[in-house]
């Protein structure tokens, strides 16, 4: 089992920056591909961004390259994400995931899932 918990979500003005952190607990965590999905009201979830093992080689939304940046510190056990210049349509519950299940970069099927929070970013 993984135990993800997700930090810094919150409100913030179109044009500014967020950064959520994950931290996982559990099963050794480099050995897990790491994820950021969203979803807002009436939508499916979608990936965001995706991070290999290594912390190499990430995987980006259309909708959200070079606005967001990815990260983690296998040494401490957080993956981050970096949200800079934030539209009203980034707002959603970011998820932060862990799995081994990938196409090309984006992690895909996920075992194991955070509870959410809430990004909201007004016009």
């Amino acid at each position: 089992q993984v135990q993800l918990v997700e930090s810094g979500g919150g409100l913030v003005q179109a044009g500014g920056s967020l950064r959520l952190s994950c931290a996982a607990s559990g099963r050794t965590f480099s050995n897990y591909l790491m994820g950021w999905f969203r979803q807002a009201p009436g939508k499916e979830r979608e990936a965001v961004a995706s991070i290999s093992r290594s912390g190499d080689s990430p995987y980006y939304a259309d909708s959200v390259k070079g606005r967001f940046t990815i990260s983690r510190d296998n040494a401490k056990n957080l993956v981050y994400l970096q949200m800079n210049s934030l539209k009203p349509e980034d707002t959603a519950v970011y998820y932060c995931a862990a799995g081994n299940g990938r196409t090309g970069q984006r992690l895909i099927g996920p075992q194991y899932w955070g509870q959410g929070t809430q990004v909201t970013v007004s016009s």
